[in-house]
């Protein structure tokens, strides 16, 4: 019943070791299916390099085990919250990239400073404050989720403009309307990070980007009269 589901899920997940977005057992991806209210996510625990497409776990959006023998990834909650409370993301990454995590245990913005950050998303990504003792002692993958949430509220900030985001000494979830899209955003993520953290040790006065600048550039990859690429 979830066999092409799982195999979405397992391609999704096997992506992020030849990225170089995971060391060990160090991520996980999920991809959801709307009509029958589940998701299918990584087991936790389990190398990459053991990874079988039937070890591929289903849930539902309570994160209770729909099928599978495995243990979900430890990170399920957080990802059922995700897809519970946003209807229109279809896939969710989470991993301990070496800059992105850096980033978060910084507890920093990754500021915008050229077109490459512009070409994604027009605003700094966020990093979210640490949780509360409690949040930490209580349900913790849930608050996490939660924790995304609050950020996202403070700050204004859109899950469909911006799909990707930090927590403050953890790391980095990103998301997409596919598993594959998701992939892709941790990887651009990652990325990012990188060039941030280069561009100040360079100059660490570096100015953010103009804003004519880095509006063109997202609204030539993402407005309504967008330009880039090759369209339907």
């Amino acid at each position: 019943m979830y066999t092409t589901l799982k195999e979405e899920c397992y391609e999704a997940n096997m992506q992020l070791p030849k990225l170089g977005l995971v060391l060990f057992t160090f991520g996980n991806v999920s991809a959801v299916d709307r009509e029958r209210g589940v998701f299918a996510i990584k087991p936790s625990g389990v190398p990459y390099e053991a990874l079988r497409p039937q070890d591929i776990v289903i849930c539902d959006y309570d994160a209770k085990l729909v099928e599978g023998t495995m243990r979900p990834s430890s990170d399920t909650k957080t990802h059922a919250l995700l897809y519970k409370t946003w209807e229109d993301i279809g896939g969710i990454v989470h991993t301990h990239s070496t800059y992105a995590v850096s980033w978060a245990q910084a507890g920093l913005d990754i500021p915008i400073f050229g077109t490459t950050h512009a070409d994604h998303t027009h605003q700094d990504i966020p990093c979210a404050p640490a949780l509360t003792d409690e949040m930490i002692q209580g349900d913790y993958e849930h608050e996490t989720g939660n924790q995304i949430f609050d950020v996202f509220a403070q700050k204004g900030l859109s899950h469909k403009e911006m799909e990707m985001v930090l927590l403050q000494n953890h790391g980095p979830f990103t998301w997409g309307k596919t598993a594959e899209k998701a992939v892709y955003n941790s990887a651009v993520l990652e990325e990012i990070a990188r060039m941030a953290y280069l561009t100040l040790q360079i100059n660490a006065a570096t100015p953010r980007i103009k804003d004519t600048l880095r509006l063109k550039h997202y609204e030539r990859k993402h407005g309504t009269n967008a330009y880039y690429g090759q369209g339907c």
